[in-house]
């Protein structure tokens, strides 16, 4: 059985998991009717990602003899200025959630639950790579620069995009 504390702030952090797939999906869906359609493919499989992100803490806390909570979330951003614009929130929502992962680390060590602090390792690894992901698009759109053709090719090139994301055990 999970700690009180831990079990609070792991259910905390499956409703930002979720939310963090909602705000993808969201983003996904204005890249489609905005015509890019390769960003929006990336940020579809993003959005997946995320639920498993979600669902991996979930099963969690249950394994643990706790209770995951499944709450309610807020409505997610929905319209965006430009493609550079979208993938800003798309580093600062990483960092975030960067942080949020960090204060469930703190809690773990606090609470002397050496077992999840194991468990939430893997994703401090995962934030590494969505942050260094999303740098790295931001960097290549700031070298295009707002030439369309540019961008048509950038677009085209995110649907390949591939997250070397550790694997989910």
């Amino acid at each position: 059985m999970l700690k009180e504390k831990v079990e609070k702030i792991l259910n905390l952090q499956i409703t930002k998991e979720a939310y963090s797939s909602q705000l993808y999906l969201a983003m996904a869906s204005w890249c489609e009717k905005e015509g890019y359609n390769g960003s929006a493919s990336f940020l579809y499989r993003q959005s997946d990602e995320e639920r498993m992100h979600m669902l991996k803490l979930l099963h969690y806390i249950n394994d643990r003899g706790s209770h995951a909570i499944v709450d309610t979330l807020d409505k997610p951003a929905c319209e965006f200025g430009s493609i550079r614009e979208l993938f800003s929130k798309v580093l600062e929502h990483e960092r975030f959630i960067t942080e949020s992962i960090n204060e469930c680390v703190e809690v773990c060590m606090t609470e002397k639950d050496y077992t999840t602090n194991q468990f939430l390792q893997w994703y401090v690894a995962e934030q590494v790579e969505e942050e260094r992901n999303a740098q790295t698009i931001i960097d290549k759109l700031n070298l295009l620069g707002d030439d369309k053709a540019r961008l048509y090719l950038f677009d085209r090139d995110m649907e390949n995009f591939m997250v070397n994301a550790p694997t989910a055990q």
